[in-house]
């Protein structure tokens, strides 16, 4: 994404200027009186308000002057770039061959050596594999490091798609893989996490009249997405209240009644998670307010979408805010959804009340040689929670990206259980379940004797 594809909007007053870039407000209005960067616009107030494509330029101001140029030859660079037909953001720090010589030029007239970086190169690539590797060395230092450097050279939405989510990303998929441990992918959370949440607070006030409600349904603790989405809003200029993690849902139906939003944003990574959301979009809807939803359980499983009465965001992130701003604008009919038959109802009223008999029988069959306890803890949790969110659904099939998920982690190189394992304990579970759930459980039943 070039600095161009940027808002030009001017949205942000010189506090958030200053936060985002580190300079001093004199040295914001000295740049502008001599060299005309930035170039602000003026509320009848008088007072300077700034784009995010402004900012940009200014980050990559910055970077010049860190490798060796001064101010005046860092605007010369700018413009020599842009009357060039260049973007300056594509056209330096992608491809060497691409660097004007009057780079080489500018820093020879200076006489200056370029300050060491952290990350040699400007690709965004190269530094989300620094950032993930100072992650798992738990090198907090370094890798706030190599984030202000990739924000000085980059727009914001690529540092935070390119290196943070795609970063999480192949953390996550190195947890599964058992070549990360909780502890690492934790600790890297945590720390994009804050960023955002950096990011998040230094944005000026809304620009757009009405507000939105971002938030986690119950049991859903992954925030990094819900946040970026509130984070793309607040910066095309809406006022965004964001609740964070496993928002419960009485919690929810107060701020709906303080806040008063027109439209509650939320996200799933997880069928249980997809579960509650289905409980949160009933809830909204008996509150008259709509419900917007997203997340990685809605893209992989997408029998999941045909049960939540709400707005799907779809499997892009950076276009959702574009979405949400036309619902706002006119706010179709809901889209048709299925709804949960009453013999599923009962089935999870009813296995709602004997999983803990049924977790019991288990452990007491199961054989420790085959599953140690510690795993059949977690293994019976996860199976548990997965079974309720399928019979809140109204549909067991839902359940089978699950299984073979759960076969994955058991596959994997930190416990290297033998294939065999699952079935073995699935053929228990399914006696469990015969012995201690009668006919209101036949939804499930007939799953597992299938």
């Amino acid at each position: 994404m070039s600095m161009l594809d940027s808002s030009t909007t001017p949205t942000f007053n010189m506090k958030v200027v200053v936060q985002e870039t580190g300079l001093k407000p004199d040295t914001l209005r000295a740049w502008e009186r001599r060299y005309g960067v930035p170039s602000p616009e003026r509320t009848t107030g008088g007072h300077r308000l700034y784009s995010q494509h402004e900012i940009d330029m200014l980050k990559w101001l910055i970077a010049r002057q860190e490798e060796g140029l001064n101010i005046s030859h860092a605007v010369e660079l700018w413009r020599q770039l842009e009357s060039e037909g260049q973007d300056p953001l594509l056209s330096y720090g992608h491809e060497a061959s691409l660097l004007p010589r009057a780079l080489a030029g500018a820093r020879a007239r200076e006489g200056a050596a370029a300050k060491p970086v952290l990350v040699s190169g400007e690709r965004i690539d190269v530094m989300r594999e620094a950032w993930i590797a100072a992650c798992l060395r738990f090198e907090e230092q370094t890798a706030q490091q190599i984030l202000a450097q990739a924000f000085a050279i980059f727009p914001m939405e690529t540092v935070c798609f390119e290196l943070l989510q795609k970063g999480l990303q192949q953390i996550g998929a190195g947890w599964y893989e058992g070549r990360v441990s909780v502890q690492q992918e934790h600790f890297a959370s945590a720390l994009a996490v804050r960023q955002l949440e950096s990011l998040l607070s230094s944005l000026a006030s809304a620009v757009r009249q009405g507000r939105l409600l971002v938030a986690c349904p119950p049991e859903e603790q992954h925030t990094f997405g819900p946040l970026l989405l509130a984070l793309l809003l607040r910066r095309r200029g809406w006022d965004v209240v964001y609740l964070g993690a496993n928002v419960p849902l009485a919690r929810l139906e107060a701020a709906v009644q303080a806040i008063k939003p027109q439209m509650v944003l939320v996200a799933a990574q997880t069928l249980p998670a997809a579960g509650t959301t289905l409980e949160m979009a009933r809830l909204l809807q008996g509150m008259g307010v709509p419900l917007a939803y997203g997340g990685g359980v809605f893209n992989q499983i997408a029998g999941v979408r045909e049960r939540i009465p709400g707005y799907f965001l779809g499997d892009s992130l950076p276009d959702a805010p574009a979405k949400v701003e036309g619902w706002l604008h006119a706010l179709p009919p809901l889209p048709a959804f299925l709804p949960t038959s009453a013999a599923y109802e009962t089935a999870r009223r009813h296995f709602e009340e004997r999983r803990p008999l049924i977790e019991a029988y288990v452990h007491e069959h199961v054989q420790m040689a085959e599953l140690p306890r510690a795993l059949l803890l977690s293994v019976n949790k996860e199976l548990g929670e997965h079974i309720l969110a399928a019979l809140k659904l109204g549909d067991m099939a839902l359940l089978m990206p699950s299984i073979e998920w759960i076969q994955g982690l058991l596959l994997n190189l930190a416990y290297r259980m033998p294939a065999k394992t699952l079935r073995a304990y699935l053929s228990v579970y399914a006696d469990a379940a015969a012995t201690h759930l009668d006919e209101r459980g036949e939804p499930l039943l007939t799953w597992l004797r299938q």
